[in-house]
């Protein structure tokens, strides 16, 4: 069990990084691109939470220090979050078809782009992939996870403040109303 403890959400998230990779393929051209100030603003925090997460022998001992007992509940639930959350978050990319960019970004013929995930909330990339992380940070129980996933909610709360002026200028009233009706991160429940 300690083997699958070690590798299992590793795998996970490295079969994640495959789609995503493979899936880069299809984008379309960009028109207009942010700057590198501008990625640097969510850039930082970004890598911060990624380092955290993922090189615990480079945190100090007060971060991988325990904030939940080590047990096979609290991994198992872990493992569950961030199926779900990858799973989200490769539904909506597979809805962002060619529009998808790594960085802000406008596309040739970009288009507004409301069905699947993005029915229940704007940005489900950024909810996945915050549902999956915070799936890491209970799998692994240290505080260095919910410190990262701080970071990565700092850098996609930036990130995704920088698209939405980006798709107003592109969509105007219609990304407007898109705003008005569907919440950002969170799903409304009623």
């Amino acid at each position: 069990m300690h083997l699958v403890h070690a590798w299992l959400i590793n795998v996970l998230w490295l079969a994640w990084a495959a789609y995503w990779i493979v899936a880069w393929g299809g984008v379309k051209p960009v028109r207009r691109g942010e700057s590198m100030l501008s990625r640097l603003s969510h850039g930082a925090p970004l890598l911060a939470g990624f380092a955290l997460l993922t090189w615990g022998q480079l945190s100090g001992p007060l971060l991988r220090a325990r904030f939940l007992p080590r047990g096979e509940a609290g991994f198992w639930i872990g493992v569950l979050l961030v199926l779900i959350g990858l799973a989200f978050a490769i539904a909506a990319r597979i809805q962002l078809a060619g529009n998808w960019s790594a960085t802000v970004t406008l596309k040739q013929d970009h288009e507004l782009v409301r069905r699947g995930p993005y029915r229940w909330v704007r940005h489900p990339i950024y909810s996945g992939l915050l549902i999956a992380i915070l799936g890491s940070a209970v799998a692994e129980g240290e505080w260095r996870g919910p410190i990262a996933l701080a970071l990565f909610t700092i850098a996609f709360l930036i990130k995704s403040g920088i698209e939405e002026r980006y798709l107003i200028d592109q969509f105007g009233d219609a990304y407007r109303r898109y705003r008005r009706e569907v919440p950002a991160l969170m799903p409304r429940l009623l």
